[in-house]
């Protein structure tokens, strides 16, 4: 995790802007967008944002004295550019057109339906929005292409209010907004000369109070998690908090430094203490990680362990909030950028190309991405059918596999079962007949670091859930 940065456009170069399309639509198509300059652009933003918010240490002019600077949730030692300023504007205006649609009070089994009225108003207002909140630098058009960045700009920021039709919000909507971000940093709307303010000012300024609006849009509109691994899963709805978080609490670096790997700051609370309620009650007013266990506090009921085993087990950890932090960006190319039901809703534009990146390196295909949905193939017209009339869609009939088999019986009851009918050796699937969401989940810290997947682990998982502990232990 060497320290990188999202590369800015230079002030000479003319740029051809592009209306954002989607690309992804097949599971294969994540292999190949594991290769292209969008992937790369947005890892690297990621992990300069993210080193950028590890505690800093600096010594005195006469190097006698060591000082260390932590960033905690509205510091006042991060200090927000005007950039930063009119961009926390843009989520405060945001924020502020959720009074003005009240939920439907009526009865629903999923999401509130006034979210998509919230999410019209929102589209309806976005240019002028945009306009006036967004640096002029870059709203500016500097090129005589019909298609200006407020065309990529409002794509990706409409991608990131949750899905007005699904009436749900994920970690697909929350890396929409990273690529928001990271268009007007590309753009040249942020300070890039800054040794790591900006960045921290980024995810403080901005990034923490688009969750907060998140988490408000959560709770009003009851919006459901989008393509969650249900309890298996880090979090319902978002990842980047955790990763953010777990560097708030990271050992104390310089700029020479390199990412550490390992440890935490002084005084840090433990990693267990995600379990106790008045620290989190006390740490979510300060760190990200904690900020958003805190509202999983709010929105669900029961032990911890039981609805969060993942952020269980990771509380476990004993090599310090780096070791976190370092498994938390293994895990998001794995568990996020990898996955088909996440990024097939990316779109690509030319700030985040679709483009080959000339120096990536293939990656090994997996068997998560070997799985993945294909796309159906077209349909073909019947010979000699007329085309005046319209086209008839035949259903083939559905035949059970055992229907041929004179034994065969067409119910489950337990008094219509026959011996006859397979054999205890054939009842169960063979492991490579098992389906994808069969394979059990290996453990957090089971992620190669080369490729972000998962590998085989050398010892079983420790759980340290209560189930799991053997008699005895």
């Amino acid at each position: 995790m060497e320290a990188t940065k999202l590369d800015v456009m230079s002030d000479q170069e003319v740029h051809i802007f592009v209306a954002p399309v989607k690309r992804i639509s097949e599971g294969h198509h994540v292999s190949r967008f594991l290769i292209s300059k969008a992937y790369q652009d947005i890892m690297a933003f990621v992990l300069q944002l993210n080193r950028a918010m590890y505690p800093c240490r600096t010594q005195d002019a006469d190097g006698t004295q060591c000082n260390i600077q932590q960033w905690e949730l509205g510091s006042p030692n991060v200090s927000l550019s005007d950039a930063v300023r009119q961009m926390r504007g843009l989520v405060d205006e945001l924020n502020s057109i959720v009074d003005e649609v009240p939920p439907d009070p009526g009865p629903r089994r999923f999401g509130n339906i006034s979210f998509r009225r919230w999410y019209k108003f929102v589209e309806a207002r976005l240019p002028e929005l945009l306009d006036y909140h967004l640096p002029t630098k870059i709203m500016s058009p500097s090129n005589t292409s019909q298609v200006g960045i407020k065309v990529e700009l409002q794509s990706y920021l409409l991608g990131a209010l949750g899905s007005s039709q699904r009436l749900d919000y994920g970690t697909g909507h929350e890396l929409s907004f990273l690529a928001f971000l990271g268009c007007v940093w590309k753009a040249g709307g942020f300070d890039s000369s800054s040794s790591g303010n900006e960045e921290r000012g980024i995810v403080l300024g901005i990034i923490e109070p688009y969750f907060q609006l998140v988490r408000r849009l959560i709770k009003t509109y009851t919006l459901e998690p989008a393509g969650s691994h249900g309890v298996w899963g880090l979090d319902d709805h978002s990842f980047l908090p955790y990763l953010f978080g777990s560097a708030q609490y990271g050992p104390a670096i310089s700029d020479s430094d390199e990412t550490p790997i390992e440890g935490s700051l002084q005084n840090a609370p433990d990693p267990a203490d995600v379990t106790k309620v008045a620290m989190v009650s006390r740490e979510r007013k300060k760190n990200m990680y904690f900020s958003a266990i805190g509202f999983i506090y709010d929105v669900k009921k029961g032990p911890f362990w039981e609805h969060s085993p993942i952020l269980y087990d990771i509380s476990g950890i004993r090599a310090g909030w780096a070791k976190i932090n370092k498994g938390m960006i293994k895990m998001y190319i794995a568990e996020v950028l990898s996955k088909f039901p996440v990024v097939q809703h990316f779109y690509f534009g030319s700030l985040f190309s679709w483009d080959e990146d000339p120096n990536a390196v293939p990656r090994p295909e997996t068997v998560h991405i070997a799985n993945q949905p294909a796309q159906p193939q077209a349909k073909t017209s019947e010979p000699n059918r007329d085309p005046s009339q319209p086209e008839v869609t035949k259903i083939p009939p559905v035949i059970h596999p055992m229907a041929a088999s004179s034994s065969f019986v067409g119910t489950a009851a337990p008094w219509a079962k026959q011996t006859s009918v397979m054999s205890p050796m054939t009842a169960f699937p063979s492991a490579d007949q098992r389906s994808i969401s069969q394979t059990p989940r290996l453990p957090f810290d089971s992620y190669s670091s080369e490729t972000g997947r998962q590998v085989s682990a050398a010892m079983p998982h420790q759980s340290r859930t209560p189930w799991a502990k053997r008699p005895g232990a």
